[in-house]
């Protein structure tokens, strides 16, 4: 982050120390190396794909950062994914990003496990989908440059939809070009999203209610993806841009959590 003009690394300790954190990635690694997360009981690797991730100087949690052309991802392979596959009526989950976005596509993809080709959908992150689904009606209206906290509970489109429908969305449009903290939780109630650390409120979007919990993908279940998922046959949703912090909870984080994570960034 810049502060008064100079580059500050952001506060990896402080985020470490929260509990329930499975894993923190703050992508200090070279292009060509899989990004190894911090804390948590086991370290998961992200492996790049469709060529070298390019290291970038200007990071949040270090020097660096690592830039997204488009068309590239990040993934775990689903028998790698671990602790990272969050299932059950029980199941929480907190995912916390520190991004910069380059691109204005719609439907980009930060992190999480959701493939929609094999109706594998249980959780993720996502940016500038182009609706928002009100929850007393369950329809959708457009918007734009907002995020997004995708949950589902049976992996396959909602019930009379062709696609998932059951996601928060954020009030604030996020700037092109700068640092942005971004979150999402679910607490097994609602779906809820943050900018910034705040809870970026919305009536009838955000909070969304969803007390269905999150789908089981079982061994054959979606990869755990960064900057794209698997939709319509081919790898899309693509994110363009830069990440430097990525962090995931088995727990939906209280208010002042997702605020103090949001600060550790600065």
């Amino acid at each position: 982050m810049l502060v008064g003009g100079m580059a500050c690394a952001g506060d990896v300790d402080r985020v470490l120390k929260v509990p329930d954190l499975i894993a923190f990635w703050d992508f200090q690694e070279a292009a060509g190396s899989p990004r190894i997360s911090k804390g948590g009981g086991q370290a998961l690797a992200l492996v790049e794909k469709k060529g070298a991730v390019a290291r970038v100087e200007g990071g949040v949690f270090g020097p660096h950062a690592a830039e997204l052309a488009y068309g590239q991802r990040f993934q775990i392979d689903r028998k790698d994914v671990g602790p990272l596959d969050l299932h059950g009526k029980e199941a929480q989950v907190t995912v916390v990003a520190w991004v910069k976005r380059r691109d204005k596509q719609a439907w980009q993809a930060i992190a999480g496990l959701w493939d929609e080709t094999r109706s594998k959908r249980q959780y993720c992150l996502f940016l500038n989908a182009p609706t928002a689904t009100r929850a007393d009606e369950m329809k959708r209206y457009p918007v734009d440059n907002r995020i997004h906290g995708h949950v589902s509970a049976i992996g396959g489109g909602t019930p009379g939809n062709k696609y998932c429908i059951t996601y928060s969305s954020g009030a604030t449009k996020i700037p092109i070009g700068e640092w942005q903290c971004l979150a999402m939780s679910y607490d097994g109630v609602a779906s809820r999203v943050f900018v910034n650390g705040k809870l970026d409120a919305w009536e009838l979007r955000n909070p969304f209610p969803y007390a269905d919990g999150i789908f089981d993908g079982g061994a054959e279940g979606a990869d755990f993806t960064v900057g794209a998922v698997h939709r319509g046959g081919s790898w899309g949703n693509f994110f363009g841009g830069t990440i430097g912090g990525l962090a995931v909870f088995k727990r939906a984080l209280a208010d002042g959590e997702i605020a103090a994570l949001a600060e550790a960034g600065r």
